[in-house]
């Protein structure tokens, strides 16, 4: 036990104190933090503003777009956006829609394009021309005819890339030519209006004990745990697989098999390598949980009530259970690819299938959040090797029962003591062989006879 304990600490403290653990344990919150805010942050930077003409023969659709990108439209349109997604508007709120709208305003300069005695050539011709002297940015072609069903507006930029100036317009556009059609077929629009107005609908989860839930932070819960165990999983389960083959190039393993048992040393090193891989997880764990409570806090203060996730302590309990079963089952086998292999490259080409299962469990967790009591949640939860990232997402989902709960440690618990046992045996010989990868006949030679 003292020399288990020994190999448990090395490998342990061999990965924590590393600066490269420091770096991708905040790596991942800060990439995190970069997802959140540098997109808010990139599109609050306002550019010049967009020169546009307007070629409109009709005359009547022009003054619309102008009406429908001014302050007053672009702030209803915002209070409607605000309304459908959060429910309520605040006074903070309102305050930003104001801004944003005003700047949304002042991002198009709009001038109108007489084309009296002009052939559309000319037109065309003459506005390229402006936009080559850097007279114009943009400019807009409105048909003579709106109302019928293949009308096309065409528009034409030098800033092909600014995709938000040019949805802002498009929608600008769409409006008024819905505008003026109701208008033409002499149809009251606030009527339209009024009787379009969108439902407010609400989705709420009931579990078989007749409690409800949120959906809406129960796939995000759900789909960020799962997310979280797979790339644990793989990270540490390629780290083993690295770490022995290290060992096996440098014939370090000689040395420590003259001091230990291979079977301590192999569990001393799933077993450090594993609270290594739960330390960071933990630390994701809490950095997202932190930024989350953030989050919330900052929607509480702008007077947004945002639904808290009730987490328990069994679904703690039963994360971390899984987290493990999960570790134990790759690191064995990664441990076991590492022991038969030569070198890393070798070891990479062989960790391949193990991903894709890993990968397979992950995409079964999407499954999962959509009906956690189908057969197939059932069989995917229970199964050995997608267990560990599927359970815990239906756990988070949808409560099972516990027999199933207790079923699915008992398979993959089943499954963990087989391939240890393999491995072990595979190690003990592998670890000693140098030269060349060993072929299926010589390992199952190793675990008969060893």
């Amino acid at each position: 036990m003292r020399k288990f304990l020994a190999v448990v600490k090395h490998e342990y403290r061999k990965i924590v104190l590393k600066w490269t653990f420091l770096v991708s344990t905040l790596l991942l919150p800060l990439i995190a933090l970069c997802f959140a805010f540098v997109p808010m942050l990139i599109f609050s930077i306002k550019g010049e503003p967009t020169r546009i003409a307007i070629v409109d023969p009709s005359g009547k659709i022009a003054p619309r777009i102008r009406e429908n990108l001014s302050a007053d439209k672009m702030r209803e349109k915002g209070e409607k956006a605000v309304k459908d997604s959060l429910k309520k508007l605040d006074a903070t709120t309102d305050e930003k829609i104001k801004m944003q709208a005003q700047q949304a305003e002042e991002s198009f300069i709009l001038t109108d394009y007489d084309t009296a005695g002009k052939s559309p050539e000319d037109v065309r011709r003459e506005l390229n021309r402006k936009i080559t002297d850097k007279e114009l940015d943009a400019y807009i072609i409105v048909p003579q005819q709106i109302d019928a069903e293949t009308a096309t507006v065409n528009f034409y930029s030098r800033k092909a890339g600014d995709f938000v100036a040019k949805g802002t317009l498009e929608d600008a556009v769409n409006a008024a030519v819905y505008s003026q059609r109701l208008a033409d077929a002499k149809i009251d629009e606030s009527k339209v209006k009024q009787l379009s107005q969108r439902i407010d609908f609400r989705a709420t989860s009931i579990d078989e004990r007749g409690d409800e839930k949120n959906l809406d932070w129960v796939m995000g819960v759900a789909f960020v745990l799962g997310l979280m165990i797979y790339i644990t999983l793989a990270i540490y389960g390629q780290l083993i697989m690295g770490a022995v083959v290290e060992e096996k190039e440098t014939r370090i393993a000689e040395i420590l098999f003259s001091s230990a048992r291979p079977f301590e040393l192999l569990m001393g090193k799933l077993v450090g390598v594993g609270l290594a891989g739960l330390t960071q997880l933990a630390i994701w764990l809490v950095s997202a949980s932190a930024i989350a409570v953030y989050f919330v806090a900052q929607m509480a203060i702008a007077g947004q009530e945002i639904p808290i996730p009730s987490i328990t302590p069994a679904m703690i309990v039963y994360f971390l259970i899984f987290f493990l079963l999960g570790f134990f089952i790759y690191a064995s086998i990664f441990a076991l690819i590492g022991s038969v292999v030569t070198t890393v490259q070798e070891g990479g080409q062989f960790a391949f299938p193990p991903i894709m299962v890993l990968l397979i469990g992950f995409y079964f967790s999407f499954a999962v959040i959509r009906d956690p009591s189908s057969t197939l949640s059932f069989w995917v939860s229970i199964a050995p090797f997608m267990a560990p990232i599927t359970m815990p997402v239906r756990i988070v989902t949808e409560m099972p029962p516990f027999w199933q709960i207790g079923l699915a440690i008992l398979l993959n618990g089943a499954a963990i003591a087989g391939l240890i046992w393999v491995a072990a045996r595979v190690y003990r010989v592998g670890m000693l062989m140098y030269g060349k990868r060993a072929s299926i006949p010589e390992i199952w030679r190793w675990i008969r006879k060893s």
